[in-house]
């Protein structure tokens, strides 16, 4: 591939969600990610719907939740409870410039392919370890899931309706975002192990855990809790920081409404109909607008409730106030900006014909992203990927697919 990471090597030892979040962003950025999978379901998420990616007779595939994470990546299975397997498994991994891995802690080491093991096979190796709890601690060998981490973690307890108010309680993200956190801190770190083995050769193990994700990207609400000594409670839509930062109700409809100046402020207020607010002490600075919040609050949105939400979106428009609309996916898809940035993909499958996608965001000047080829059916690349770096010919292939040891589709 020819992307910035054009000549580098991963071997992806992972599922689900963080791990091949990971992957799939190494792969945008031109990585080749070879993708290892267990002899009959492969990764969980293959069988993670409704919806199904289908062929065109319309028999399903995939769900939809596996092609969220796999796109351009090869796809090998192979059995690592056999000796053989974890042997050609090994191969790889002295071949490759990047592992990542999201096994049950201490499970790789005692299959032999744990850091250590492979370590002394390729010295050079960058070797990602992605846990719930980390390689250590008291809870190192506990399962987890991205709710569990959501909840342990803090993120549910800032998030959701105010207490009192009706409904209110602990409330998730509405996507498994502790995963796909350390999927991102998964790439910047591994960028960073990649850039210290250019200066000095050597490779590192780099030890992730959920848990730890999640509680150092809580940013703010972290720090106005160490700062403050009050953890912080849940606000809704609303900033515990910014006031007016929340939605407002109009006559067909919710806007967003972001207001994080002074001068926005007024033209806010201008624009509402409502100057004496601007010049009030008790709203007239942002400090002074998080301590009369509910006051504010009570006058903005009468205002807002008087006009359709197309009308506000226009008039804050013009005079520079942040807003924008509440959309769901269907209105997100059809927005002229999302559709003007080409953030909707037709990628290529060799059983459904294409895939939709969703593009990487980045947009590099010189070495654009390329996005591949949609999620591959399970598999698809085992004799390829063997052949090409471990050298195995068709008998060979033919006698470990006969054992059980490597299996998939073949093309």
């Amino acid at each position: 591939m020819s992307g910035p990471l054009g000549q580098l090597r991963v071997l992806e030892l992972s599922r689900v969600l963080a791990g091949p979040w990971a992957g799939q962003v190494l792969a945008d950025f031109g990585a080749e990610v070879i993708k290892v999978e267990q002899p009959g379901a492969g990764d969980s998420t293959r069988s993670w719907g409704p919806p199904w990616v289908r062929d065109p007779d319309g028999a399903p595939l995939d769900a939809a939740y596996f092609h969220a994470t796999n796109r351009g990546k090869r796809s090998v299975v192979l059995d690592l409870k056999h000796p053989r397997g974890l042997e050609l498994a090994r191969g790889l991994a002295a071949r490759s410039d990047v592992v990542l891995e999201n096994f049950r802690v201490g499970t790789a080491a005692r299959l032999g392919l744990g850091w250590e093991d492979l370590s002394a096979l390729n010295p050079g190796l960058i070797y990602c370890s992605i846990s719930g709890f980390g390689q250590d601690g008291p809870r190192a060998r506990d399962p987890a899931y991205d709710i569990m981490i959501q909840a342990m973690g803090g993120l549910m307890s800032v998030t959701g309706l105010p207490e009192g108010a009706p409904g209110a309680g602990p409330m998730k993200v509405g996507v498994a975002i502790a995963d796909l956190m350390t999927g991102m801190y998964a790439v910047s770190a591994i960028l960073a192990a990649l850039h210290w083995r250019e200066r000095t050769g050597q490779g590192q193990h780099i030890d992730l855990a959920l848990l730890d994700t999640q509680v150092a990207w809580l940013a703010n609400q972290s720090m106005n809790y160490l700062v403050g000594g009050t953890p912080p409670g849940r606000f809704g839509n609303a900033n515990p920081n910014i006031v007016p930062y929340q939605a407002f109700a109009t006559t067909d409809g919710h806007v967003l409404l972001a207001v994080g100046t002074d001068g926005q402020f007024r033209a806010l207020c201008l624009e509402a109909g409502l100057e004496a607010l601007s010049d009030d002490p008790r709203f007239a600075t942002n400090p002074a607008r998080v301590a009369h919040r509910e006051a504010l609050i009570e006058l903005l949105t009468p205002a807002f409730a008087g006009r359709p939400a197309q009308a506000w979106l226009e008039a804050l428009a013009r005079v520079g106030v942040p807003c924008g609309p509440v959309n769901d996916l269907a209105a997100v898809f059809a927005d002229p900006q999302v559709v003007h940035r080409g953030l909707r993909l037709d990628l290529p499958h060799p059983l459904a014909g294409t895939v939709p996608s969703v593009a990487n965001p980045v947009r590099f000047g010189a070495t654009p992203v390329e996005h591949g080829a949609a999620g591959p059916p399970l598999g698809w690349h085992t004799d390829e990927v063997l052949t090409e770096l471990l050298g195995l010919g068709p008998e060979q292939l033919d006698g470990l697919r006969h054992g059980g040891v490597i299996g998939g589709a073949r093309p």
